[in-house]
């Protein structure tokens, strides 16, 4: 797993459009978004998908690295929270519009809770 301990997190005036969309262009990584888009706080240990743990581990840095999520250390814990007020600030709708298409043509479905 990644040491998230010294983790960057962009301040949403410095989120970059075109890497939010290309974090948003693997069905993971949507899926990812659309758990997290209740706005609950979710430990990684929690978050299932079809894929090694190391590549959800990598979906997750990238889905930080674009601002779309903020990622905590409790002890040896990692725990993830979808930034909804931030990229909603900085891409108004962009969140709203990605989960309708989301769950219309059920991308990411197959990432789920433990």
């Amino acid at each position: 797993m990644v040491d998230v301990r010294d983790t960057w997190h962009p301040d949403p005036d410095e989120m970059n459009l075109t890497e939010v969309m290309s974090a948003l262009s693997d069905p993971i990584r949507v899926g990812l978004i659309r758990l997290l888009s209740d706005g609950e706080e979710r430990g990684w240990g929690l978050l299932r998908a079809p894929v090694s743990k190391s590549t959800l581990s990598h979906h997750l840095r990238v889905l930080r690295s674009a601002g779309l999520t903020r990622t905590r250390m409790e002890g040896t814990r990692c725990f993830v929270v979808l930034r909804r007020d931030d990229v909603q600030s900085r891409f108004p709708g962009l969140l709203d519009a990605v989960l309708t298409a989301a769950d219309n043509q059920s991308v990411g479905s197959e990432v789920s809770l433990a």
